[in-house]
């Protein structure tokens, strides 16, 4: 019987416009199980106004409609046209992507501190409300606009103010549509704690949350700030007393850092229950962590091992690593970063290189100082920690015996580490032998091997199982692995397995994609399990180096960026710290082997400051990526490749 042929012209291609990529696709843009992120987005607004020094005040109220409002006495958004789009301010706040206050770095912006710059906010809240009503108090007037499904419900409308009227401040009020969401209920439990913080976070803020019904009213303002939200969620016989910190760079104090980055912390020490741990970022929660708590990490770590150190504390063959002092650390950290860069659009983790440093910095040298004050504290505190390492040594010990018998003798070429432990090991693919060189030399030597790969890899696609061991390099990696090759619906021993993580490590050009494509191909055919249960990674090296002098007599700095995207908002920074255009040098990385053993270190291997993407089926599942990559890499499959390249070809862009 034949079928109708479908139709592909110019017609069929679709350009969405203003909101409805978020309607379309809610789940990149908030979570989608309730709406308490889309809220949390204009209580996030109005606290970005008392972060900066113009509010004292946020209200929430939970109306028995299903609605939420949100007030603050904050500047009031400005009600007036846009200069360059000739529309209300506030119509360009709520219904644009990628459009806002925050944008504006520059000096006398209105916004040096907030949360992030992914630049869609409030705008998805409005997407996915049945209805968004805005009054904005400003200079004397009164503004008010209403919008119904991410549009314009009921035009902007400006009075005089009048007795009883608040003199500025916002307040939205926001009907979440049910269809976009798996519930319409707010976690109670998750907004008090969110609005806690933002109490804890800004000592002297009043932050209210009311209910209609049932009536129900609660306040926080807290003077003590993190020591009270700490003390008060620990058991009473921590370890140590808190220990507590806070710093922010002033002047031309340090290079590449600008004025009023830095952190509030406070860390205590617990031998047993769970730790609490809590992260912010220009208030915004970081429930993922990132590169402000590694900071915090280090700093931690660096300060116990040299006081251990200086007290010859450290029994022999015992050796520590970070996780030995933190995993039982609880901490509250706040930290202010100027232009923070987020992961994903939810804002769960902090990728901005420079936080780490920012952080470390400042928290090595007050726990040095803590410490050596309290050198009977300090002492109990290097007991725990010890007992952490010697713990873990056995454990990793127990393991290393029942893998001991029936290993196979390991690649040559192969550049093992030294401990047994999954948790830690890693092993690096690296294309080619002069940067496989830079990455052994680079590398911790502890947890990470080196395994480089001279040429491309076979592409393993429709290769037998039986005749996949032929190709020398196949061969070195399944036995560095220690892992056979086995199919999708195949039980394989993973026993044998010798690293937590397999990471493809190439260069940022077509030959080193290629190659990337090359493993992912092995993986997927031959190693499905690995991927499955979350072993395989690909390593991110930065595209861009940029050696900046923005401080005058200090040396230049060495900034990385992974992308475009970050250069630019790296150059944003250094014009905001006052460096004068042009101040700096941008180099491009072509391969891998231009970098030095320590760049490859800061850049792609230190596990603090990396990007390593964990590789997954996705979406299309098992068998829709199989389907996938049978039309990318097989034999028989030239004219449905061509078809591809014709259709796409014209969208992107090859640097060759």
């Amino acid at each position: 019987m034949a079928t109708k042929q479908s139709r592909y012209a110019e017609e069929s291609i679709r350009v969405l416009k203003g909101l409805e990529p978020v309607r379309q696709r809610p789940g990149m843009y908030t979570r989608t199980d309730n709406p308490l992120h889309v809220v949390q987005e204009v209580i996030d607004n109005a606290a970005d106004e008392a972060l900066a020094g113009q509010g004292q005040r946020i209200a929430v109220t939970l109306h028995a409609d299903g609605s939420v409002s949100v007030e603050d006495d904050g500047r009031g958004i400005p009600i007036g046209l846009h200069p360059e789009e000739k529309v209300p301010v506030i119509e360009i706040v709520y219904t644009r992507l990628h459009a806002g206050g925050k944008f504006d770095k520059g000096a006398g912006g209105a916004y040096s501190f907030s949360g992030g710059l992914h630049g869609v906010g409030v705008s998805v809240t409005n997407a996915l409300a049945r209805r968004l009503e805005v009054t904005v108090y400003r200079e004397g007037q009164v503004a008010t606009m209403a919008f119904a499904g991410g549009d314009v419900a009921e035009k902007l409308a400006v009075r005089k103010a009048k007795a009883g009227d608040r003199p500025h401040g916002t307040s939205v009020r926001v009907w979440p549509d049910p269809k976009y969401f798996e519930t319409a209920e707010l976690p109670r439990t998750d907004l008090m704690h969110l609005l806690r913080s933002k109490a804890v976070l800004m000592p002297g803020v009043t932050v209210t949350l009311q209910q209609e019904k049932p009536k129900d009213d609660q306040t926080w303002r807290y003077k003590g700030g993190l020591r009270d939200y700490l003390s008060q969620s620990l058991p009473a016989d921590a370890l140590i007393p808190l220990f507590e910190g806070e710093q922010y760079a002033s002047g031309a104090e340090a290079e590449n850092i600008a004025e009023g980055e830095g952190a509030a912390w406070c860390v205590a020490f617990t031998e047993e229950g769970n730790p609490l741990r809590e992260s912010y970022v220009n208030l915004i929660p970081t429930v993922a962590g990132g590169t402000h708590e590694a900071g915090l990490k280090d700093g931690l770590f660096a300060a116990v091992r040299g006081f251990i150190d200086m007290h010859a504390l450290l029994p022999k063959g015992v050796k520590l690593m970070p996780d030995d002092v933190f995993s039982r650390a609880s901490f509250v950290l706040s930290a202010k970063v100027l232009d923070p860069q987020f992961q994903g659009q939810i804002k769960e983790r902090l990728n901005s290189r420079d936080a780490l440093r920012l952080v470390a910095g400042y928290v090595k040298p007050a726990l040095e100082l803590w410490l050596n004050q309290h050198v009977d504290l300090g002492k109990k505190l290097a007991e725990l920690v010890i007992r952490q390492a010697q713990t873990r040594q056995r454990a990793s010990q127990k393991v290393e015996k029942r893998k001991g018998s029936g290993v196979a003798v390991l690649p040559g070429k192969l550049t093992d580490c030294e401990s047994r432990d999954l948790a830690f090991n890693e092993l690096f693919l690296v294309e080619g032998d002069s940067a496989g060189g830079s990455a052994k030399a680079g590398r911790d030597k502890e947890t990470q091997a080196i395994l480089p790969l001279r040429g491309k890899v076979l592409n393993a696609w429709e290769v037998e199982r039986d005749r996949l061991f032929a190709n020398t390099e196949i061969h070195d990696i399944a036995v560095a692995i220690g892992v056979d090759p086995h199919g999708p619906a195949d039980e394989p021993d993973l026993s044998g397995l010798r690293y937590g993580k397999v990471c493809i490590l190439s260069d940022a050009d077509v030959d080193g994609s290629h190659i990337q494509v090359l493993l992912l191909t092995l993986f997927f055919r031959h190693f499905p399990k690995l991927i499955e249960r979350g072993h395989v990674f690909v390593a991110k090296p930065p595209l861009f180096r940029v050696d900046a002098n923005a401080r005058g007599k200090k040396p230049a700095a060495k900034i990385y960026a992974l992308d475009d995207g970050e250069l630019e908002a790296t150059l944003d920074k250094l014009r905001k710290e006052g460096a004068r255009e042009g101040a700096w040098s941008i180099s491009r990385f072509k391969g891998l082997g231009e970098m030095s053993a320590e760049q490859l270190w800061e850049t792609t291997l230190n596990p603090d400051t990396r990007r390593l993407l964990r590789v997954a089926f996705g979406e299309l599942g098992f068998d829709g990526t199989a389907q996938t990559l049978t039309r990318l890499m097989g034999k028989g499959e030239a004219q449905s490749r061509r078809e591809l390249m014709e259709l796409h070809g014209d969208t992107v862009e090859v640097d060759v």
